[in-house]
């Protein structure tokens, strides 16, 4: 289990797996965010947070949701705009303590070009 939260504490989550690795992805939105994500299903996700505490913002395709604190504006997750078209989600493990995840694999993606990753 990994917990991690924003730096003002508003938005936490708890992810309820050890992933195999973690990435890291080079597209537009992902660098600029500095972003670590930890993939899994969405039912091994906890999200804690009142609605009204985040925004929410699209690009590009429009099919996921990259998820701040209105307050701190540290992004937290990622999520699928419709939860019906799938299961999966993302955590950014720079909001956890890293001790808790040091020592996972950062795999590194290119979200940029190719889609694929590049180790």
């Amino acid at each position: 289990m990994i917990e991690g939260h924003c730096h003002c504490g508003a938005v936490r989550w708890t992810l309820n797996i050890e992933p195999g690795w973690l990435t890291r992805c080079n597209c537009s939105y992902c660098r600029r965010a500095n972003a670590v994500w930890a993939h899994a299903d969405a039912s091994q996700i906890v999200l804690d947070y009142p609605a009204e505490s985040v925004v929410r913002y699209l690009h590009g395709d429009r099919t996921l949701a990259f998820v701040s604190c209105k307050a701190c504006g540290c992004t937290t997750h990622w999520e699928a705009v419709d939860p019906e078209a799938g299961g999966r989600m993302a955590v950014n493990v720079n909001m956890a303590a890293p001790a808790a995840i040091a020592g996972l694999r950062i795999r590194h993606f290119d979200g940029a070009e190719s889609w694929e990753f590049l180790d």
